[in-house]
């Protein structure tokens, strides 16, 4: 096993080894950045746990940036008696005090043996930016976790298909599929749901599945109304979008999903190159290409060019330009599923 305490490094702009979320490793100082709180948790998890294996008597220590008391992060990474290993996980470096800002860059020149002091920082703010550039330069031995904020759909699958890819799992594509966008608005519940599956699932996890655990959710996404509506099947389209109205869904990222899909046709139309070819040079997935071609069936260029302007309008509606913003998705739909002229 290779040393934790020298993990390979990425090539960066920081001084200091860049390590992923998902394969964390101990080191003197672990700053643990980014917005993503659930690969931070997972990040502190897996270092926790690294620790633990190599030695059961590690000594687990939480202190707080923001409500700290001078000397107190010497005093829990210094060795006790028995010198056991300690892990002393920091939070809030985002909005810590002068007290502990200054005692943690002062600890950086005098790391303590077998100690691992793990910082988060959101980047939610400036604060302890000097704390930060200090362990990016190479002072304590450190190295980076970065936790940056997931937010496009393509990162959301990647995320998901990496939780199962961890497990050593199959899950088929249309399921995957279906577990994202029936997740796409939060990416705590996105990482419950695949640990749900991956506990309670047997073998290969399909599309018949992940509907009968989370069907309901499924059943009302944006992105099923989207595509139901993109299907042409208008009267399904209408009950979907009204039963996810009716469970608190907001007109706007329902509008979004649909803009996103029509844009995703319209980049896909007319072009017979390879998915995998046409994927890389548009920068998206192979399954979204051939997914996008499966939806431009019954489309012309006619009517995907009415659906985009459509969905501009309703843009700008369900964000304030219309009193209805209900009534302005309800539209979109109608003229995406019947192909009629807005307004019709």
């Amino acid at each position: 096993m290779p040393s934790p305490r020298r993990p390979a490094a990425k090539t960066t702009k920081s001084a200091i080894p860049q390590i992923s979320w998902r394969a964390p490793q101990p080191a003197p100082v672990v700053l643990i950045s980014g917005p993503e709180e659930v690969c931070a948790e997972r990040a502190t998890a897996g270092i926790r746990d690294y620790l633990r294996a190599e030695d059961p008597s590690l000594e687990v220590t939480d202190v707080r940036a923001d409500d700290y008391a001078p000397g107190t992060l010497l005093g829990v990474a210094s060795p006790s008696l028995f010198g056991e290993p300690r892990l002393v996980r920091v939070s809030g470096v985002e909005k810590c005090s002068d007290a502990f800002l200054t005692e943690a860059i002062s600890y950086l020149s005098h790391p303590q043996e077998g100690a691992t002091i793990v910082l988060r920082h959101t980047g939610s703010s400036v604060r302890g930016k000097k704390l930060l550039d200090a362990i990016r330069s190479g002072a304590g031995g450190g190295i980076e976790i970065a936790c940056p904020a997931v937010k496009r759909d393509s990162d959301r699958f990647d995320f998901a298909a990496g939780e199962f890819q961890a497990a050593k799992r199959r899950i088929a594509p249309p399921a995957l599929r279906a577990l994202v966008s029936a997740f796409a608005d939060d990416l705590t519940e996105l990482a419950a749901a695949c640990q749900q599956l991956i506990s309670d699932v047997d073998g290969d996890i399909t599309e018949q599945i992940v509907t009968r655990y989370y069907g309901g959710r499924v059943e009302t996404t944006a992105f099923a109304v989207a595509d139901t509506a993109i299907a042409g099947r208008y009267g399904d389209a209408l009950i979907a979008l009204r039963h996810a109205l009716a469970s608190g869904a907001d007109p706007v990222p329902m509008v979004a999903a649909i803009a996103s899909k029509l844009r995703t046709m319209a980049r896909v139309a007319g072009s017979r190159e390879p998915a995998s070819a046409l994927a890389a040079r548009i920068g998206m997935k192979d399954w979204q290409v051939d997914r996008a071609r499966r939806d431009l069936a019954g489309w012309t260029e006619s009517s995907l060019g009415i659906a985009i302007q459509a969905a501009a309008r309703a843009d700008a509606e369900v964000k304030g330009a219309s009193r209805d913003p209900v009534f302005a998705v309800e539209r979109l739909v109608t003229v995406i599923a019947t192909r009629a002229p807005y307004g019709a």
